[in-house]
């Protein structure tokens, strides 16, 4: 499974997401604490600094080297303030037939569309259903796939969700478009006969909002035995508050949620004191805004497929 770490609040040097933390992304790409396997098939980011040359358009990074060999990642990290963060260190079977490449590597973006998304998890048997997701997906978007994963089907999945795919989206039509995306995954999955257990955790953001869903299909089904398995969803936690910076020996944020003015959403919380962060439940699409004038507002919903 992938690592992923989404930010949105006010602007901070993304070093302090990637290296600095005691469990940040790269530490979790060889030495994650929750999952049983290391994440050895790449690195991307999006991230939208206000001070840059146009700024509603994100900084876009994705290599197919392991981050904490990436000097020049590490230095980037250093220079680069983000307002809005979405991170993905992807991790693939250890198989030959797993293809590491930049085009694989999430998150994915296209040009004009404001949107991007990484996806953690595996669609199990996707070769079976690939082709009958056609119908659903714009030729435009099908035409512009690339790499060779579920997660950049799904993305094209979702962006011929949208109405307009080439505006903002509101934070509440890009879940329900999140949610239609997984309906549809849902029932061509029935109609194949497909019931083994597939982790479908989805991120999304143009920079104004982040949404979030955490979903697995079919969960504790599986092909095989399942001591083979690892049985647990995808952890995901996520904190808010402000000022998010190193004090007191760890790096967290202060105030808690009545005075925050920004939300964090890892795969693993970054620092050993888990205190301030919150397990992001089960079977539910998240949504949260933030900005230098307004709370950040975080809002959760069941997922209806």
């Amino acid at each position: 499974m992938c690592r992923v770490l989404a930010y949105i609040g006010t602007p901070v040097a993304i070093d302090g997401f990637l290296y600095r933390p005691d469990n940040s992304l790269v530490n979790q790409t060889y030495d994650p604490e929750m999952l049983h396997m290391l994440n050895l098939a790449g690195f991307g980011m999006a991230a939208w600094d206000p001070s840059s040359r146009l700024p509603s358009q994100p900084f876009v990074y994705r290599s197919a080297a392991m981050p904490v060999f990436d000097s020049n990642l590490r230095a980037l990290s250093e220079k680069l303030r983000a307002s809005c963060l979405l991170a993905h260190v992807r991790g693939v079977p250890y198989s030959h037939q797993s293809v590491l490449s930049e085009q694989n590597a999430h998150p994915f973006t296209l040009p004009g569309i404001p949107l991007v998304m990484a996806h953690n998890g595996e669609l199990a048997r996707f070769a079976e259903i690939k082709f009958q997701l056609l119908p659903h997906i714009r030729p435009e978007f099908a035409r512009a796939i690339a790499g060779t994963t579920d997660s950049e089907w799904v993305f094209a999945l979702l962006l011929s969700q949208l109405e307009d795919p080439s505006a903002h989206p509101s934070p509440l039509e890009l879940a329900r478009a999140m949610n239609q995306t997984l309906r549809i995954l849902r029932r061509l999955r029935d109609e194949a006969g497909i019931s083994e257990s597939s982790a479908l955790n989805l991120f999304a953001s143009d920079g104004r909002s982040l949404v979030v869903a955490r979903f697995t299909f079919d969960f504790g089904c599986w092909q095989g035995a399942p001591a083979e398995k690892d049985l647990r969803c995808p952890s995901l936690w996520y904190t808010t508050g402000r000022d998010y910076g190193f004090r007191d020996g760890e790096w967290k944020m202060v105030g808690g949620a009545d005075l925050a003015d920004s939300f964090l959403l890892a795969s693993e919380p970054l620092t050993t004191d888990v205190s301030t962060w919150v397990e992001l439940p089960e079977y539910s699409i998240t949504w949260a805004t933030a900005s230098l004038t307004e709370q950040a507002r975080v809002h959760t919903v069941g997922v209806d497929v």
